[in-house]
């Protein structure tokens, strides 16, 4: 599976550091953007290249989106065809499936969602954290 990463300045730090950790995990990974700090940059601009990739092949392929709240990086990645976008923005409660399996926000969004795409806010979660839902999210087939 193929992981695409963007970010604007907000969550560049985060972005670097979390796609050479899944890259580190055995996915293959691509570079959206930003590719170089700027304070001016705007994560549209980003988010919209890693989206149009995952709407081309929304079953092989996911998304990791990154910026300050996550707020508008969903809302731009969920403007393709095919991408279900999820904004994760730190643990919340526990919920209990149909079936009485206690599930977490980000396996939540894999399975009864089928977000294909996860949006993180970056100044909301510390980066171990952040680390923690990716993992969980990469693996909830």
């Amino acid at each position: 599976m193929k992981i695409y990463f963007a970010a604007d300045h907000a969550g560049f730090e985060m972005k670097e550091k979390l796609l050479s950790h899944v890259k580190g995990l055995g996915y293959e990974v691509e570079d959206c953007g930003a590719y170089e700090f700027d304070q001016a940059d705007d994560y549209p601009d980003f988010v919209k290249k890693a989206a149009q990739k995952v709407s081309e092949n929304p079953e092989s392929t996911r998304a990791i989106i990154i910026g300050a709240s996550g707020q508008g990086e969903a809302m731009v990645a969920n403007r393709f065809p095919h991408v279900r976008a999820a904004l994760y923005y730190g643990p919340g409660g526990r919920q209990k499936d149909s079936d009485g399996k206690e599930l977490t926000m980000t396996a939540s969004t894999r399975k009864h969602n089928d977000a294909n795409v996860l949006a993180l806010a970056a100044r909301f979660l510390p980066y171990e954290e952040a680390e923690a839902a990716v993992e969980e999210w990469l693996k909830e087939p």
